[in-house]
């Protein structure tokens, strides 16, 4: 061993010392309970070969301690981490200790990685100031999970030589100091210290475009965007022209394709034969692909269409593996758009009559629009026997898409009535035709002529999350929220903008999406379960939920008395003093009671005299890679198991739920409830209190039922439930396949090709 010689970072050689090791490896363990220096280095069987480098021998000791986390040993999350942050600190700082907050901000400026403009926003005092705040010792509070996900998606770094230029709270603190640079000087570093302090302990969580962005030169970080195609070559060349340039500034993508007319309808006064939606598609398809999100990944995009269009025989089957190339669009997600004529249609064992857009005027606007208009236009275009039109069963049509939505799991439901009516938005005056990629977004646009159309609407939203996981008490709400509002309305006019009708609707409407993170773990330590909750578990639900909507309400309204309010507010129902819980669909108070007890009625007030600064407010996302993050359990979503092992394209990564000595047998997994009423029935509590959607989704494990299938009146009535109630957007059908989780094991064989990434969406999956 005396023999041996270690590579150092710098490229110099020196004798391996086996104690250095070992004090590494109990520095990681120190404090800890069910954990061992011994079981890691055992564990690690380093083979010590001449001119073994110093990161190898970390790496493999960060291997070694993650591959000991279990349920009965989970604080080896904790020493991997600390593992991690270890080899992080030497690689960044060349040393343990790091760098003061000024001159390692000046060290990434000169190397071009941090946007120079914070230097002359903060004076000497601020910035000595703000380096005694940071507090470095909470790096060592990050679970391995947490130091993965940082060290490969969000911490400033050379993405070809890997090399990684900060640690995680110097991320936070220049988070910080961006999102609040352009606040008073008297309140500025108030601002900036509070915010830092619920960022770096998970109180607040931040989406990927916010986490990898801001600090940075690049300054576009509006998690998700939304364009509506009209039925013209212009507005189709022009969508396809703003999905490249937002896919490659990692949004994830919704696109509003039903406008489009179908197969066979005359063109050009009859002298040629349209070729239908699904060309038009593919140069969607292609459009989103084209660029990678951020140099990470493929674009991904989910496309809205309505269930009554004359092609939706062949739209449904796009995603399915059973045709050819040549008749599948397999790439995008699918929403399908329903309203409550559709399900009256299906409830009476009626039929659906399909129509081109093109041969019945008004029809498709007046589908979000108007619902009574709607039906009026469509019963009578029933009734025209000079109109093209298809007519089928009802059930079969919903049987159709029930399946493709079950083989596939990514054939999305939108409500559009629902969306409308319950939505922050006047319908008549900025109705909503689609939802965004992971279907919680819920937000007017208008199609543009070209790129250059300052006439169009492309909708974005910035988003981020509250940790309900860390709040005691509803009231803590106040500041969190408010910190959450006035941070990311900061981040609006702070961020750049690809296309002009982007910004000029984001600056008219200035939409924000607050969501909630951890509420499997919230729901277990106060002794209630998904498939078994009770009325008085959703009246506490209920209790928060309200507080938590009524303090992001009441920043906005602030904001708007500091700043003014949102330009085209008159065009929200805020603006008529109408919140969600005036509009939510009142079937949810047979689930709970309608005890509201904050003071909604000086609210009310307060919005008639000042406005809003924001139209949209809350949305609940998927949350799947910021909750390992800050370790939580995924947005409102049941875990799968007590210990999730995850692959991606950044590893192997092992999550273990909060608290799980305390709590393992208070949490209510995935696959072991034997339906999904009452996680529905939780989502419509939710409803209640948001403006825009949530991603919900429909999950079913086969060994619940006879012969391990699932009835499709099962199926049916869950759709039905969640629409009676209120429900706006059904995201994932996920179906369990008996696998059961992964182990390290299993993970390490699988082949690239089966791996499942954790996230489709770099912005917004948070």
């Amino acid at each position: 061993m005396r023999d041996i010689l270690v590579t150092k970072r710098d490229g110099t050689k020196t004798p391996l010392d086996i104690d250095k090791i070992h004090d590494v490896v109990e520095f990681a363990c120190a404090g800890l309970t069910g954990v061992a220096p011994s079981e890691v280095e055992v564990k690690s069987h380093i083979q010590f070969s001449n001119g073994i480098t110093t990161s190898d021998i970390q790496e493999t000791l960060i291997k070694s301690a993650s591959e000991l986390i279990s349920e009965e040993s989970p604080n080896y999350q904790y020493v991997a981490g600390r593992l991690i942050n270890f080899h992080l600190r030497k690689l960044v700082y060349g040393q343990f200790d790091p760098l003061d907050l000024i001159e390692h901000y000046k060290n990434n400026v000169l190397l071009g990685w941090y946007d120079k403009n914070l230097y002359n926003q903060y004076s000497k005092n601020d910035w000595e100031f703000l380096n005694s705040v940071i507090n470095h010792s909470l790096d060592f509070n990050l679970t391995y999970a947490a130091m993965e996900q940082f060290r490969g998606k969000y911490l400033v770094q050379n993405r070809v030589t890997k090399e990684i230029f900060e640690t995680p709270q110097m991320l936070y603190m220049l988070v910080s100091m961006t999102l609040f640079a352009d606040y008073p000087v008297e309140t500025r570093i108030s601002y900036v210290k509070k915010y830092y302090n619920h960022i770096s302990k998970g109180n607040i969580s931040l989406p990927t475009p916010i986490l990898a962005g801001v600090r940075t030169p690049d300054r576009q970080f509006s998690s998700c965007v939304l364009i509506e195609t009209e039925d013209s070559l212009n507005s189709i060349s022009a969508t396809n022209a703003a999905i490249i340039r937002y896919v490659s500034q990692k949004a994830g993508i919704g696109i509003g394709g039903g406008s489009i007319r179908a197969t066979g309808s005359p063109i050009r006064n009859g002298q040629a034969s349209h070729t239908g939606v699904i060309p038009f598609y593919r140069t969607f398809q292609s459009s989103v692909k084209s660029c990678s999100q951020g140099g990470v990944r493929g674009g991904a995009a989910t496309l809205y269409y309505p269930v009554w269009h004359l092609e939706i025989e062949d739209l449904l089957v796009l995603k399915n593996n059973k045709g050819v190339e040549s008749n599948r669009l397999r790439q995008m997600d699918y929403g399908v758009q329903f309203n409550k004529l559709m399900y009256e249609r299906l409830i009476t064992n009626g039929n659906i009559t399909l129509f081109s857009p093109s041969d019945v005027p008004g029809l498709y606007d007046a589908f979000f629009a108007d619902q009574d208009k709607f039906k009026e236009i469509y019963e009578k275009a029933e009734r025209t026997t000079h109109i093209r039109k298809t007519t089928v069963k009802a059930l079969d049509l919903f049987t159709t898409y029930i399946q493709e939505r079950k083989d596939t799991g990514r054939i999305y439901l939108q409500n559009v009535d629902n969306v409308n009516i319950q939505g922050s938005f006047k319908p008549e005056d900025a109705p909503i035709k689609m939802s965004n990629l992971c279907a919680e977004i819920d937000l007017p646009t208008k199609p543009l002529d070209d790129i250059n159309d300052e006439s169009g609407e492309i909708a974005l939203c910035t988003l981020s999350a509250i940790n309900w996981g860390n709040i005691s008490d509803p009231s803590e709400f106040e500041e969190i929220c408010d910190l959450s509002v006035r941070a990311l309305d900061s981040l609006l006019d702070y961020q750049d903008y690809p296309v002009k009708a982007a910004y000029i609707a984001t600056m008219g409407r200035r939409p924000l999406g607050v969501g909630i993170n951890n509420l499997a773990y919230w729901l277990a330590k106060n002794g209630y379960t998904y498939q078994g909750i009770t009325e008085e578990g959703l009246s506490h639900l209920h209790e928060w939920l309200e507080a938590w909507s009524y303090y992001l309400i009441k920043s906005s309204i602030n904001l708007a008395k500091e700043k003014g309010a949102c330009e085209w507010s008159r065009e929200t129902k805020y603006s008529q003093g109408l919140f969600p819980i005036d509009t939510y669909k009142k079937d949810v108070d047979s689930l709970v009671g309608n005890n509201l007890k904050m003071d909604w009625a000086a609210l009310r007030n307060e919005v008639n005299e000042h406005g809003i600064r924001n139209s949209t407010l809350m949305a609940i996302m998927p949350s799947e890679t910021s909750s390992q993050v800050i370790n939580s359990t995924n947005g409102i979503e049941p875990p799968r198991a007590l210990v999730s092992i995850k692959q991606s394209k950044d590893g192997i990564l092992a999550q273990v739920v909060p608290e799980i000595r305390k709590l393992k047998n208070k949490y209510d997994l995935l696959w072991d409830q034997k339906s999904p009423e009452g996680y529905l029935k939780i989502c419509a509590v939710i409803q209640k209190f948001v403006d825009q959607g949530i991603s919900v989704n429909t999950s079913y494990n086969p060994k619940h039922y006879e012969d391990g299938k699932m009835p499709l009146k099962t199926l049916i009535r869950d759709l039905l439930t969640f629409y009676k109630y209120g429900g706006k957007q059904l995201y994932y059908f996920n179906t369990y396949d008996g696998a059961g989780e992964l182990t390290y094991e299993e993970a390490n064989d699988n082949p690239v090709s089966e791996i499942l990434d954790d996230e489709e969406c770099e912005g917004c999956t948070l």
